[in-house]
């Protein structure tokens, strides 16, 4: 068959039999999960955000991905239902003493743990490494163990004291069947939503025009004498009477009501030194021959 040296060849050499299905590792898989935020597939560093659904991601990754949703962007089938950044919620994490970091291995002659991870739970100590379930709060964005949430059941926060519900756990990284409740409840919130902020709107409009629809025929007209007269559907009521004149009463004329400029040279109350300030006074005012003329020349003058 043309090979060198008289062998022979076997029949798993020349006839090429099905591939086999490869598996995948649950310890890389679990590591890719826990580790890597799930839009750029880069390595988990503060600050980490979680959707509703319950993934990991990078803070900055995900508002990258907001500002330019383009189709281009690998892996963005994965945040296709956030819609702003109010649909993650950074995360509170407790951080694992028994993590050394990146230098830990960087000549390659120690083992490396795929199982140690860098966050743990801080009620019973669990390492956030995907074989135990966690959990992290909508209200607070705390994380805990699923383990310590029934061991030490409360209402209250362990890490900060906020008061929560049953409502507001959301599974990080859980299984498919858990996925899709999650979405469910995700979409159920984001409908109420909407219909509250669609009522709150229909109140707003119809609270502006009842305000002017009170007494909509009613309108005053105040005259120029002061007199005020009300229409009721174009009938006249009767105009108010005008108080009688006398002595002591004041009569506005209409320039001083419109503010009209009065010369500073004409006020009364002002002294003789204070209006010599102004060119309007007859100190700074010259005769003819008092002025001079002004002269011009030009470039061909000299």
């Amino acid at each position: 068959m043309g090979c060198d040296g008289g062998t022979i060849p076997k029949r798993h050499e020349l006839v090429k039999g099905p591939k086999k299905v490869e598996k995948v590792d649950k310890n890389a898989e679990l590591a890719a999960r826990w580790k890597y935020c799930a839009l750029s597939t880069e390595k988990l560093r503060r600050p980490i955000v979680a959707c509703d659904l319950g993934r990991l991601y990078n803070k900055d990754a995900v508002i990258e991905y907001l500002l330019d949703k383009s189709a281009d962007r690998p892996n963005s089938e994965v945040a296709s239902h956030l819609r702003g950044i109010k649909d993650i919620k950074e995360l509170n994490l407790t951080d694992n003493p028994a993590w050394e970091g990146e230098r830990r291995n960087t000549k390659g002659d120690r083992y490396e743990d795929m199982h140690c991870a860098m966050f743990i739970c801080p009620v019973v100590g669990l390492e956030m490494n995907g074989k135990h379930r966690f959990c992290f709060l909508q209200t607070c964005g705390c994380v805990f163990s699923d383990r310590a949430l029934k061991e030490v059941k409360t209402e209250i926060c362990h890490k900060c004291g906020d008061p929560f519900k049953d409502e507001n756990l959301v599974v990080l990284n859980g299984t498919k069947e858990e996925v899709e409740k999650l979405r469910e409840k995700m979409e159920e919130k984001r409908a109420k939503a909407t219909k509250k902020s669609k009522k709150n709107k229909v109140a707003e409009t119809v609270a502006k025009p009842s305000d002017s629809k009170e007494n909509p025929e009613s309108t005053e007209t105040v005259s120029s004498e002061g007199q005020t007269s009300t229409k009721n559907g174009g009938d006249n009521s009767q105009p108010v009477a005008e108080p009688p004149a006398s002595s002591s009463t004041k009569v506005v004329t209409p320039s001083a009501a419109t503010g009209s400029k009065r010369s500073i040279q004409t006020m009364e109350e002002k002294s003789e030194t204070y209006k010599s300030l102004f060119t309007s006074h007859s100190s700074a005012k010259r005769t003819k021959d008092q002025t001079s003329n002004w002269v011009t020349h030009t470039p061909y003058h000299f």
